[in-house]
């Protein structure tokens, strides 16, 4: 007799084997994940002469031709399925489902539940479906399937839910999101853990952070997942103090954060400048046994870049043994926001060579670097790059960066030409970058254009009229101030007050504009006239930025908050520390000019970290070299 080839390292060959023995082993093996060896084992069960396969030997065998998205053979198994005669088990037509839903035969699945008057009796054939349309991003579908399976009275159960909630993704779907937990709640499914889990992580892909808050704080019992749900949202939706806010009511609970956990709270420390923490994390991730994590490394160069420590992010992506396209991406945006873009170019460069492929994101990074560091030509190399050799076609993001790039350089009428020449319709951004680049080379005319087109996109974003009531302040336009001030009082815009906050001793200090509810504010006062008084004795100073005396005119009050979180680091730090100051708005003019001289005066390093980049200030030197 010929002996059988041997099938890896299985080596059930002996023919006498029951069903039931194959269907152990084929169980075995698809619930360790080893599809593969699951299907080769089918196909030696019906080549053994054993019996037709019972009915609970297919939903494995299906199962594994889901996960390895094989319709062609799932389709040969339901006509196995259909000579064998278990079609009518339950298992099986649920499995059946499953598998042509994940393997995106939706319609096929759709088909069977209907030709099939036993599915339509069965909640496991409902729920399988639901999750399958889920699944397949047909949710309006998903939606029908769960009215029905309602009228019916088929049981609705936490397996039902867990495949329908997912489905709610965007604003739009938070009113039936709201109706299921309402549902969920009568029926008494919201005990269930995963249930509420999927509700939480439901509201915080809607938006609505306090609806997803007072259910978590609702909780009898939060798992991890539960955690990891509330800082993800929290982290998403920009709230970073309140990721902090629950990383510290972990800690205090005793509940060690996993990878998840930790990144989300990595990039929240980055958002704020909380470098104290995020030392504090990184020491945790390293005593937590996850220190190889690939996730947790690229948030730790993104951090330590955004605390203003790049030497430290530099290290961590020089030490990684495995570097990612994300790795590459965060470290080339850091060197970019502290403005060393020849270093930025260097990496950018070296990626290629090591034959990683660019995405649209690096490039996005490699020509905000340019732009911030003054290198025109090779940012618009970079950007005749993108589609030639690499097919990437240029979005509205790399159209914004390139009219910068093109504009902070002063050639402001080849920007206006590119946006004229895109071929897909300018937003916003694009033509808010052509009216920064006519701020900065003060083109009134030009100005005037690129702000008429912006505020169609973005009407209420004030921070386009104070720009353009700037230009005309400059210009000593007084009509044309008025003009944007009546702009701004009909559509009741105002301002963002300007914030910047210091960490010291572990505490984050913010300041306000002109604030003066700080416990040492007479001590900061006085330390910012001595510190004027030094640097007018310099000369070159003068109090000349449109931008500070428009908010000195809607505000009221004349000193930025930048100035104050300077004079405090300088009253409680030592000689020769650095002073890291995080501003909510961009810097203006005159506060540069000044902070510039001060560290010239006091012989004192100071980074701040504006709306859009760093700038080191050292030596009465800013590290931007003015392409701000």
């Amino acid at each position: 007799m010929k002996k059988a080839r041997p099938l890896c390292s299985l080596h059930c060959t002996n023919t006498t084997s029951t069903t039931n023995s194959w269907t152990t082993q084929l169980r075995d093996l698809a619930k360790q994940g080893d599809y593969h060896q699951a299907l080769l084992l089918y196909r030696r069960l019906l080549r053994s002469g054993d019996p037709s396969p019972a009915a609970f030997t297919f939903p494995f065998a299906l199962k594994s031709c889901a996960a390895l998205s094989l319709p062609l053979l799932g389709a040969q198994l339901h006509s196995h399925v259909v000579r064998a005669g278990p079609q009518s088990d339950p298992f099986v037509l649920t499995a059946l489902i499953s598998m042509y839903c994940k393997c995106r035969f939706i319609d096929s699945a759709h088909k069977l539940f209907v030709e099939n008057p036993l599915c339509r009796t069965l909640s496991v054939c409902y729920n399988a479906l639901i999750a399958g349309y889920t699944y397949n991003r047909r949710f309006s579908d998903a939606i029908t399937v769960f009215c029905r399976m309602r009228e019916v009275g088929a049981l609705v159960n936490d397996v039902t839910i867990l495949g329908l909630v997912p489905g709610c993704t965007v604003p739009k779907d938070l009113y039936f999101g709201m109706s299921v937990h309402g549902f969920v709640v009568k029926c008494g499914l919201d005990t269930d853990l995963s249930v509420a889990n999927c509700l939480l992580t439901m509201y915080v892909r809607c938006g609505s952070i306090e609806l997803a808050r007072n259910l978590f704080y609702d909780m009898p019992v939060r798992g991890l997942i539960t955690w990891n749900a509330m800082i993800s949202g929290y982290a998403q939706n920009g709230l970073a103090t309140q990721v902090l806010e629950l990383y510290h009511e972990m800690e205090s609970l005793g509940i060690c954060p996993d990878p998840v956990a930790l990144v989300g709270v990595l990039s929240s420390c980055a958002n704020l400048g909380a470098r104290k923490v995020a030392l504090k994390v990184e020491q945790q991730i390293e005593s937590g046994g996850f220190g190889c994590n690939l996730f947790l490394k690229n948030a730790m160069i993104n951090m330590n870049a955004r605390c203003g420590n790049l030497a430290r992010a530099r290290s961590i992506f020089d030490e990684m043994p495995e570097k990612t396209l994300v790795s590459w991406t965060a470290i080339i945006g850091g060197y970019g926001m502290h403005g060393q873009g020849e270093i930025a170019v260097e990496l950018f460069d070296k990626m290629i060579k090591t034959g990683i492929k660019p995405d649209g994101a690096v490039f996005v990074s490699i020509l905000s670097a340019c732009s911030h560091a003054g290198l025109t030509d090779k940012g618009l190399g970079y950007f005749s790059l993108m589609e030639s050799d690499y097919g990437l076609q240029p979005g509205l993001e790399h159209y914004s960066c390139v009219v910068d790039l093109l504009g902070r350089a002063g050639r402001l009428a080849e920007a206006h030409g590119l946006i004229e020449s895109m071929p897909v319709e300018p937003d916003g951004v694009v033509w808010g970058a052509l009216l920064g680049a006519c701020k900065i080379h003060r083109n009134v005319n030009l100005a005037e254009l690129a702000f008429n087109h912006v505020i169609k996109f973005e009407p209420w974003n004030i921070g386009f009229y104070v720009l353009m009531s700037n230009m005309y302040t400059e210009a000593k336009d007084v009509e044309g101030v008025r003009r944007v001030r009546v702009m701004m009082r009909e559509r009741k815009l105002k301002k963002d007050p300007g914030c910047s906050y210091v960490e010291y001793k572990g505490r984050t200090h913010l300041f306000m504009v002109g604030d003066r509810s700080h416990p040492q504010t007479e001590e900061m006062y006085r330390m910012l006239d001595r510190l004027e008084g030094l640097v007018n004795e310099l000369g070159g100073y003068e109090k000349t930025d449109p931008d500070r005396r428009t908010e000195e005119l809607v505000n009221g009050v004349g000193v930025h908050s930048e100035r104050l979180a300077i004079a405090f680091g300088l009253l409680n730090t030592s000689l020769g520390r650095e002073i890291l100051v995080i501003k909510n708005l961009r810097i203006c003019g005159d506060c540069h000019l000044f902070i510039k001289l001060v560290s010239k005066v006091v012989d004192r390093q100071f980074v701040i970290r504006d709306a859009t980049r760093f700038h080191h200030f050292k030596d009465g030197a800013c590290s931007c070299n003015e392409f701000w």
